[in-house]
């Protein structure tokens, strides 16, 4: 099939890995990817975002930002039409954007079908984090966006739930939660190989990859690393605002020296730490969300600490292939933690189990891509398909 995939994407961050997976497995599976996006995204580095918008954002009232996210739409549906004329696509694949409607225009306008991927519930999201100055408006883009398109494709049925919530009929909506790459997963380093590279060899590794934030509630791990746990180090990779508080917790605890915060590194990078992980931590998630760092840590057999979560019970199951914990409480994370650490046996139980969910669930790119073509084949034919296929 030929798709016109289209998002406004700046970053080259999580929401980048997942446009890039899921293209990729369709090219392999031999379809036709038609990108229209922002051109500037491409040739950032991994981990770093567009400073133009950020400038924008900084230097700017907020009603006039929104103002020109909106405009960016008429300039994108331009793009879209131009393209789509030139290269006749069978089907509409969009990444879900506030302020974006560019994708159901085209759709309506020359009658192919449109897939709208949703991974966040934007209006609500930025309503609560950074505030809507034109909150009408808002509201009107998200809910005739999701009306609008041929399938919804959420990423939870938390998520799904709260699309229908809004008047979208629960027939329309598939939920396509994220998945891994198992052939960049395929032949990770052994754990001991892993920590003898980071210099780790004689440590228990609790982990954690991604954007460090003060939700997180990382720096309480530090405290299980106090008194005569001396074998134990905390390895985080990534960045975020709140790896100074968690260095400067460790230093006043006096275990500097077994907390590890690497950084950004490159996403082929990815599985020689996580594999070094005897513990991953998935300390907390919004209600909604599908964290990529889940099925990097389920791939690699992790043993894995998060949540009990309705979004998060989608995917894992306590004491079969995670520890969960009670949501927002830091004692219960600590608990579940220190569990884990004093149980080898349940460490072992649960990796097992994290590793056979990759399978048993299908939760790989690959199968992802399968199940967007069988809805796109089935719009193109108007007929049906099972949600669940």
């Amino acid at each position: 099939m030929k798709i016109l995939y289209h998002h406004r994407i700046a970053s080259k961050d999580g929401q980048y890995v997942h446009i890039e997976e899921l293209t990729n497995a369709l090219k392999q599976q031999g379809h036709e990817i038609i990108m229209v996006s922002p051109a500037t995204v491409e040739h950032h580095p991994f981990g770093s975002g567009s400073s133009t918008v950020a400038r924008m954002k900084q230097h700017i009232p907020s009603a006039v930002y929104e103002l020109l996210e909106f405009g960016y739409s008429f300039f994108a549906f331009v793009k879209l039409i131009i393209t789509a004329i030139k290269y006749k696509p069978n089907i509409i694949y969009e990444r879900y954007n506030l302020f974006l409607p560019a994708g159901v225009w085209l759709s309506r306008l020359l009658n192919i079908p449109l897939l709208l991927e949703v991974n966040a519930p934007l209006f609500a999201e930025r309503t609560k984090f950074n505030g809507i100055a034109l909150p009408r408006l808002a509201k009107w883009s998200e809910d005739y966006t999701w009306r609008h398109a041929d399938r919804v494709l959420p990423v939870t049925q938390v998520l799904a739930d709260e699309i229908v919530a809004r008047g979208v009929d629960k027939s329309r909506i598939t939920v396509i939660p994220n998945g891994i790459n198992v052939h960049k997963f395929k032949y990770p380093p052994q754990t001991s190989h892993a920590k003898r590279c980071l210099g780790l060899e004689n440590s228990l590794v609790l982990g954690f990859t991604g954007f460090v934030r003060e939700w997180h509630g990382l720096d309480r791990v530090v405290d299980l690393l106090i008194d005569n746990h001396t074998n134990r180090h905390l390895l985080i990779v990534g960045d975020g605002p709140a790896k100074e508080a968690i260095m400067e917790r460790a230093q006043r605890c006096g275990v500097a020296n077994r907390v590890t915060i690497t950084g950004i590194i490159q996403r082929d990078q990815i599985p020689s730490y996580v594999a070094a992980f005897d513990i991953a931590l998935q300390p907390d998630v919004v209600d909604y969300a599908s964290p990529l760092k889940l099925f990097e840590y389920l791939a690699l057999g992790r043993a894995i600490v998060a949540p009990d979560k309705a979004n998060i019970r989608e995917i894992l199951t306590h004491e079969h292939n995670a520890l969960l914990f009670e949501a927002g409480s830091h004692t219960a994370f600590q608990a579940a933690v220190e569990q884990l650490c004093l149980d080898t046996e349940l460490r072992r139980k649960i990796s097992t189990g994290a590793q056979e969910s990759i399978t048993a669930m299908r939760l790989t790119w690959d199968n992802n891509a399968e199940r967007v073509i069988k809805l796109a084949e089935a719009l193109t034919l108007n007929t049906t398909v099972d949600n669940n296929s």
